[in-house]
């Protein structure tokens, strides 16, 4: 945009994002309740968002950028209207609300055309943005990094753009600066165009390089191999209090929707000694646009990447079969197999958020197969339940490719038998009648040399592990 744009009358500099409204902007947040269609399949209904739990997140997003919400309200929509989305009484019956309240933000928590957002401001007299507006403008508020502050910019322009193809003629005033919620601009529309494209192509390439300089520090981790382990889920599910919980990290932890925005990738240490690299990003949403995934993609990366997924479910959710539809459907996009049992562990998070009876039935359900095949393990990651069993599973995946090895050990050698515990996995073990000990092992891969070093002619052969 241009920098005149940034100006407001009498050449003070204008705010950006929420900023522009002086705070707390009063907000009314509107959730459309699509109503079901005949013929709608059982899978399609299993994973049906409940609306009350819609309800709450709405104003859960709305909340993550201070607004005064004087209501959530659900609108039933029986025919969603080419123009204004909602039928004309509903879109009468809410300008009355709007001006009754004196509100200054309408959050549609749905996806708006242009022409849609266009036509309910000038019902409503005041400004409107969607569900996606909305994610963008807590994405801008979140970012701290700069290479979060360009991915958030690059899906602001795509979605700007987007805005100016069909909202407004080339004779009227269009928003200025990179939020939603801004005051009218300059009229040059064709020029705003040509700039939002040439700020997009130059931040595309800023994020190339950010991409070359990750997959450089990817390759230099390669030398010295760590898998990497990373974290997916809904936001709010808890990866960073999980992520903190087995770090010993100090990454901001709360309960907010889209409390983390910037990765993070700290070091762990499984419980015989292979260490791992444990990677958390930004949490997936319902909705979430396809632009923002693509914009993300260089720091989604390290989900493509990495050796072991953990998808992480809020299990105490009412929602969280369809926040796990959710997940799968963003790890479809960035080319994974949601169902894919070698890589994925379902963690079943805030397990001692239900009540006893609930976590009897979960604890069963755990313990069975998913029709995915993927492992599940339930855990608490404030209280700490579960995750020793979780870790042992993260470590069985990353060393069951591993040779397994037998050796014999005098039964004085007590130092050499703490060691194999120390750095490798003892599978087996039996004693003879004389007291040897006969073991099966399988060490991790940075400890072979000193394997070796240490017990030599006592190992045998690799064994074919069955």
């Amino acid at each position: 945009m241009s920098e005149e744009q940034d100006l407001e009358e009498g050449g003070r500099p204008r705010k950006k994002g929420v900023d522009r409204i002086e705070a707390p902007a009063r907000a009314l947040v509107l959730v459309p309740d699509l109503r079901q269609r005949a013929g709608r399949d059982e899978a399609a209904a299993a994973t049906q968002r409940d609306l009350e739990a819609r309800l709450e997140e709405a104003f859960g997003l709305a909340q993550a950028i201070d607004l005064d919400v004087r209501a959530t309200l659900p609108v039933p929509v029986s025919q969603p209207k080419p123009a204004t989305l909602f039928g004309a009484g509903k879109v009468e019956e809410i300008g009355e609300t709007v001006e009754a309240e004196e509100i200054d933000l309408v959050i549609v928590d749905h996806a708006l055309t242009p022409i849609q957002q266009r036509n309910l401001e000038k019902a409503w007299k005041t400004k409107v943005i969607d569900r996606t507006g909305l994610i963008l403008e807590i994405f801008g508020e979140r970012a701290r990094t700069r290479e979060g502050r360009l991915q958030v910019e690059l899906a602001h322009l795509k979605y700007q753009k987007s805005r100016l193809v069909r909202s407004w003629t080339h004779l009227e005033r269009q928003r200025g600066g990179f939020g939603f919620l801004g005051g009218p601009g300059e009229t040059q529309i064709e020029a705003d165009r040509r700039q939002l494209q040439e700020k997009i192509t130059r931040i595309e390439a800023d994020l190339e390089q950010v991409k070359r300089t990750r997959d450089l520090h990817r390759r230099q981790r390669r030398k010295v191999p760590h898998p990497v382990v990373a974290l997916v889920g809904y936001t709010n599910a808890g990866k960073s209090t999980l992520f903190n919980r087995l770090t010993e990290a100090e990454v901001f932890a709360k309960d907010l929707l889209f409390a983390t925005l910037d990765p993070t990738l700290r070091r762990i240490k499984l419980p015989h000694g292979t260490d791992a690299i444990l990677s958390d990003t930004v949490g997936f949403i319902s909705n979430l646009p396809t632009h923002l995934v693509a914009a993300f993609r260089a720091t989604l990366e390290e989900v493509i990447e990495a050796s072991i997924i953990l998808h992480v479910r809020d299990i105490s959710h009412k929602d969280t079969e369809a926040q796990a539809s959710d997940v799968a459907e963003v790890l479809k996009q960035l080319g994974l197999d949601p169902e894919d049992r070698d890589r994925i562990i379902e963690v079943w998070n805030k397990i001692d958020l239900v009540d006893e009876a609930r976590r009897d039935v979960l604890l069963a359900q755990a313990a069975t197969e998913s029709p995915g095949g993927q492992e599940r393990r339930v855990v608490s990651a404030v209280t700490g339940e579960g995750l020793p069993e979780l870790l042992a599973a993260i470590e069985a995946r990353l060393l069951g490719s591993r040779p397994v090895h037998e050796l014999t050990l005098d039964p004085s050698d007590g130092a050499g038998l703490a060691w194999l515990y120390d750095h490798g996995e003892v599978l087996e073990r039996h004693e003879g009648e004389d007291g040897t000990m006969h073991l099966t092992v399988r060490v991790a891969d940075k400890s072979m040399t000193a394997f070796h070093q240490r017990y030599g002619e006592r190992i045998q052969s690799p064994l074919a592990e069955n």
